[in-house]
């Protein structure tokens, strides 16, 4: 399954907001990103298409199990190359922006091979 860089942005989004309150609304995706509600529903109905999400009653947004792997994976690697930034001097700031560029772009291989040079410095 192809899932584009802002569609692994709004999963990760989702899933952040769930770990702050019980249940996420598409209104509540679109305050936290910025975007325009009629975007934000377009986004969803894609995701749904891709079985990453579902829409429970009431409008809720509920991860699947495919949709929080990616989001997930997205969330470790923006956690793990921020906070590396962070260390090697970079201000907070720019560093999340940039860890937001980069985890989305960067491959499996070399996440690995930071992650694992960051747990062996440890």
């Amino acid at each position: 399954m192809k899932i584009h860089e802002s569609e692994e942005t709004y999963l990760e989004t989702i899933l952040i907001l769930s770990r702050n309150r019980n249940q996420v609304r598409s209104v509540d995706i679109a305050n936290e990103l910025e975007y325009s509600r009629p975007s934000i529903s377009i986004a969803m109905k894609n995701l749904r298409e891709k079985g990453c999400i579902e829409m429970e009653a009431g409008g809720y947004v509920r991860l699947t199990e495919s949709g929080r792997e990616i989001a997930v994976s997205m969330y470790e690697r923006h956690t793990l190359i921020s906070d590396w930034l962070v260390q090697l001097g970079v201000d907070r700031d720019v560093a999340l922006k940039d860890a937001c560029k980069m985890e989305h772009s960067m491959s499996e291989q070399s996440f690995s091979a930071i992650k694992k040079h960051i747990e062996d410095a440890r």
